[in-house]
């Protein structure tokens, strides 16, 4: 069931940033208790949970710069376009991080100890001259304040002419792929230099291009089995068992569209921005621009539910096309349970839908309302007039606040939400009767202006 949320705002001390302070991805780790954010200036913020439940920084560092193709003549953005963690198999932290064109994976981990006593080095690790050398001493771990490294482990580039939109690790905990829009690739986590290619659309004549990938994820338990959506409003089921080649889909996940209500703009809105298996395996989610439909991996012809995120933009499709907005990546997201849904909207307001009881409520993630331990109130966008004085006017929406990344912690109800170069986090709050409460935010912590480098998020 559906219940209020609670807020922690991790958001910039100050209104002003720039392009490169703006959030583009935003994954908790299989546990949770890790928080990763990337940004458009190629940074990536961890963020780790804290005792009494609220998240301060863990750790900040550069993971891409800015290149320059000079065979190609183009720029390649510093953008973190997504993360993704590897399973935790010791006490470092593994996690993939790509931009457009170059993926790299990064070890996280902790240093709380420094070896001191060496033969041929002095204290400042200068060589020492051999003749002053005249005992062998054995070096010693000293206690140290606590150092959080990260660390580039390895870069795995020149897999894709075109740009990355997904990357995802299999279940074999040994391979991952990366989509961009032509192509899938299958790469090996401990070989940099080649990938096997598993999707190839590109047609021989790019005149017949009718339609590219908009992401791809492998399933959560099947390491054979992996989905793919593209701009035609359709998601593929692959299994690499049937061939190297998976151009010949194991299932096609597509609804029928009514003739008569074909418009212009029908094949825009109905392109797939985002798509995640349920934490079953059962059942597949997709966000298109208007609607969330979840997917039985055994009906191909229909989604079993479809929920209607912001139906009344259905009139405004001609200004939202002039503007751009039309071609906005939504993402969505499942709770732990499977049972309620998530995903974003514009005027920074973001959407649940509660499977069971198919109730919904629209909630707004903004530092106008986020304060701490600030409880938040639902939102509802009329397009008439208003029957409430709380009501928002769809002519009043400003399309340029959107809420286009969010996660959901894979075992308790806390959600974060990525809203320009703000990071809100809330947290489902429990009453002293048991029941569940509206969330409640959290604030900026002070660490966060003593990390180094840190994003003016």
């Amino acid at each position: 069931m559906l219940s209020p949320v609670l807020c922690s705002d991790l958001a910039a001390l100050e209104p002003e940033y720039t392009e490169a302070d703006v959030i583009s991805t935003v994954e908790f780790n299989q546990s949770g208790e890790f928080l990763a954010t990337g940004d458009r200036g190629g940074r990536v913020v961890i963020f780790q949970r804290e005792p009494q439940g609220e998240y301060n920084v863990y750790s900040t560092f550069q993971s891409h710069e800015p290149e320059f193709d000079y065979l190609k003549s183009l720029e390649i953005e510093e953008k973190i376009n997504k993360i993704r963690w590897l399973p935790l198999h010791n006490p470092a932290h593994f996690l993939l991080a790509t931009n457009d064109k170059t993926i790299k994976l990064w070890k996280v981990s902790e240093r709380d100890k420094r070896a001191e006593g060496y033969n041929l080095r002095d204290e400042e690790g200068r060589l020492k001259d051999l003749s002053t050398v005249t005992t062998l001493q054995v070096p010693v771990l000293r206690p140290m304040d606590l150092l959080v490294e990260a660390s580039p482990r390895r870069v795995f580039a020149n897999g894709h002419a075109y740009h990355i939109n997904s990357i995802s690790v299999n279940s074999d905990c040994e391979t991952y792929l990366s989509a961009d829009d032509l192509r899938i690739n299958l790469w090996h986590l401990n070989i940099t230099d080649r990938s096997f290619n598993i999707v190839d659309l590109k047609p021989e004549n790019m005149e017949d291009l009718s339609e590219v990938i908009t992401v791809a994820e492998f399933h959560p338990h099947h390491c054979h089995l992996l989905a793919f959506s593209s701009s035609t409003g359709t998601t593929r089921l692959c299994d690499m068992r049937a061939r190297a080649l998976c151009d010949q889909h194991a299932k096609l996940f597509e609804e029928a569209v009514d003739p008569s209500r074909r418009s212009f703009f029908s094949e825009i809105v109905s392109s797939v921005s985002d798509v995640k298996f349920s934490h079953s395996g059962r059942y597949l989610l997709t966000r298109d621009y208007l609607t969330v439909k979840v997917w039985d991996l055994n009906m191909e012809n229909k989604p079993v539910e479809t929920y209607q995120v912001h139906d009344y933009l259905r009139t405004k499709l001609c200004s939202l096309y002039e503007s751009d907005c039309i071609f906005d990546k939504f993402e969505c997201a499942w709770n732990g349970t499977d049972s309620v849904i998530m995903t974003g909207a514009y005027n920074n307001y973001f959407r649940m839908f509660d499977r069971a009881s198919l109730r919904d409520v629209t909630l707004e993630a903004s530092r106008e309302v986020c304060k701490r331990r600030a409880v938040l109130q639902p939102r509802r966008v009329c397009v008439g007039k208003k029957r409430k004085e709380t009501d928002v006017s769809v002519d009043s929406l400003d399309f340029r606040k959107k809420i286009l990344h969010t996660a959901w912690h894979p075992k308790e109800n806390i959600i974060a939400i990525a809203a320009s170069n703000n990071l809100y986090i809330f947290q489902d709050r429990l009453t002293p009767n048991g029941h569940h409460n509206t969330p409640e935010i959290q604030s900026a912590p002070p660490k966060w202006q003593t990390q180094p480098n840190p994003p003016t998020y």
